[in-house]
């Protein structure tokens, strides 16, 4: 076998004249008849052209060449020459190699489809791509995305490390514990009826290294959570996750807001601005969600007091409910919608919880259609409140003030697409701090962490955490950039009687708390420092970077939507010796379900 002496995008004009042998698959083939023939040698760097001529070589070994097919797999010898024709477009256009040796490592069956660098996404049905996802992964916007993937996690590794911390690994193999989402269980076979989880992150676990004294720890580190897969999400993920102790807020901050930037500096040489700050209840008032996208305005603007002095009974029905509010959102230029498109958007806000989406629309003479006969007596009022011009669209949305900023903020993204006010090339970023502790589930009638229950509340707030738990606030903290949440984190406790009263408040007995989280408390007893941290959701970082809105193409070998990998056809029945091995009985036939 030839053994290959450079890559296929390595050559260059100062290798004019050189042996070589390359490796790589046949990405294309010219077949120009009187004995001259073509091929482009793909490799996962680039593309070489190979040339084939009978008035250099032998007829034999052109006749060979005129043999092959779309991704065989061969090994060339060859002597580096100039292109006649250069080729501006490829890295190694001004030159080709005049083949002397041909050796075929791997005849391919015709592909299902060609690796091609355009049309590949649009044109083959993303289920065909992911069964054959090891010709899919040929494409060289995969293998670029491939190759960012591995650069960002080797700046983290070298940025870290630099600053002390160290790489340490934590069990895949772990206690269940409720953190949130649904944990994917793997049974015991040498413990009948017990069972492990796999973890949704290194939580405990990071805790536990920062009361053993490891001081700095990260983790590039898997995730599982057993919940539905979306374009930004898959149950299966990677972070970046990170912990430190004797810190507070600032010091992690200031931390990740350095890494960020190097990550985005060394993969596509962008200098980020600096990170703003905003607490989550502004981000709200002002946007609706807690990850912002700030790449754009249309804010909301509360309207209450105003929507007090109409005549329109939907806004005072709202205003009578707990925590009531009238919310608005200028839309400039707006007011050409038709009718059609309004409509559209009240089904769209319907999917968030809005009974409708009241509107209206500021014309030369004052306000027309929609709800203008309740709105013109207070005109005056709600142009300055909202900056409404001539020509611009105004929506309303009235409810509590969670379903009300909700509807709106999503509206607002929804818009910004359908408007196209996004502008390309711009990053950005923000933290949002100051996280409320609890959110009331009114279903089940308790508090439940609004990150998870080892957050901790702000010291001033402690002493009402019976009293008065809607209002306390954490010292935790999220990174947005683009609308997208890319990594989020706290202070923790490292009290043992705080982290109890916690557990009380969530409606864990001391008893419950004890047997779940038994192992954390008995550290917290034995001198935990204070400490904090922060996970990156890499495969967001990546998606990013890559400019990319499907989660599933920067993950070498994703899942689909209902969590099946096509390519090696899992999950999958398993016989009945293993079920017996493991102890489980299925109460239903799985090919029937």
């Amino acid at each position: 076998m030839l053994k290959r002496t450079h890559g296929c995008c390595e050559l260059r004009s100062d290798h004019v004249g050189e042996e070589v042998i390359l490796c790589g698959w046949v990405n294309t083939l010219r077949d120009q008849g009187r004995g001259l023939v073509f091929v482009d040698l793909r490799d996962r760097d680039g593309v070489t052209q190979l040339v084939f001529d009978l008035e250099d070589i032998g007829e034999a070994l052109v006749e060979s060449a005129g043999k092959l097919r779309n991704e065989d797999v061969i090994a060339v010898r060859g002597t580096v020459r100039t292109r006649e024709s250069g080729n501006p477009k490829l890295p190694t256009g001004e030159i080709e190699l005049l083949v002397t040796e041909l050796d075929v490592l791997s005849h391919a069956e015709t592909p299902p489809f060609v690796p091609e660098e355009k049309g590949t996404d649009k044109e083959v049905r993303e289920d065909v791509r992911l069964r054959y996802r090891y010709i899919d992964l040929r494409r060289p916007k995969m293998q670029r995305i491939l190759r960012m993937r591995h650069d960002v996690t080797m700046t983290m590794r070298r940025y870290l490390s630099d600053v002390g911390f160290l790489e340490i690994e934590t069990p895949f193999l772990c206690k269940s514990t409720p953190e949130g989402a649904r944990d994917f269980l793997v049974p015991s076979r040498v413990q009948p009826g017990c069972f492990y989880a796999l973890p949704q992150s290194p939580q405990l676990f990071k805790q536990i290294l920062m009361v053993a004294g490891v001081d700095k720890y990260f983790q590039i580190v898997r995730c599982f959570r057993d919940e539905d897969p979306r374009a930004d999400r898959q149950a299966e993920f990677t972070q970046l996750d990170i912990e430190m102790s004797f810190v507070d807020s600032d010091d992690v901050l200031s931390l990740i807001e350095a890494l960020t930037k190097s990550i985005w500096k060394e993969t596509i040489d962008v200098d980020l601005p600096d990170f703003p700050r905003l607490t989550y209840r502004e981000a709200v008032d002002r946007f609706g969600i807690d990850r912002p996208d700030m790449r754009f305005g249309l804010e909301l603007v509360d309207v209450s007091d105003l929507a007090r002095e109409m005549e329109f009974g939907v806004f005072h029905d709202a205003l009578a409910k707990p925590a009531g509010v009238v919310k608005a959102i200028r839309v400039p230029g707006g007011a050409s919608m038709s009718r059609k498109k309004t409509d559209a958007l009240a089904e769209f806000a319907k999917g968030f919880g809005a009974g409708g989406l009241p509107t209206v629309k500021r014309t030369d003479d004052g306000f027309a259609t929609g709800i203008a006969k309740f709105v013109t007596p207070i005109g005056d009022k709600l142009i300055e409140r909202t900056g409404a011009e001539v020509g611009d669209l105004i929506i309303f949305a009235a409810d509590t003030y969670n379903i009300a900023s909700k509807v709106l903020g999503e509206l607002r993204i929804k818009l910004a697409g359908d408007l196209d006010l996004i502008a390309g090339g711009q990053w950005k970023p923000l933290w949002i701090v100051d996280f409320p502790a609890f959110d009331w589930n009114d279903d089940e009638k308790r508090w439940d962490p609004l990150h998870h229950p080892f957050t901790a509340p702000k010291p001033e707030d402690v002493d009402r955490l019976e009293t008065d738990p809607g209002d306390v606030l954490t010292n935790a903290y999220d990174l947005v950039l683009n609308g997208s949440e890319l990594a989020g984190g706290s202070i923790r406790i490292h009290d043992t009687a705080v982290q109890q009263r916690v557990f009380r408040l969530l409606g864990l007995t001391d008893e419950q708390a004890r047997e779940k989280f038994s192992f954390l408390l008995d550290a917290l007893q034995y001198g935990a420092p204070p400490h904090g941290g922060i996970a990156f959701g890499l495969d967001r970082v990546i998606m990013l970077l890559a400019g990319t809105t499907n989660i599933r193409d920067v993950i070498a070998f994703p899942k689909t939507l209902n969590g099946a990998d096509l390519m090696t056809q899992a999950p999958s029945v398993v016989d009945e010796a293993q079920l017996q091995e493991l102890h489980i009985a299925l109460t239903s036939d799985p090919s029937n379900v």
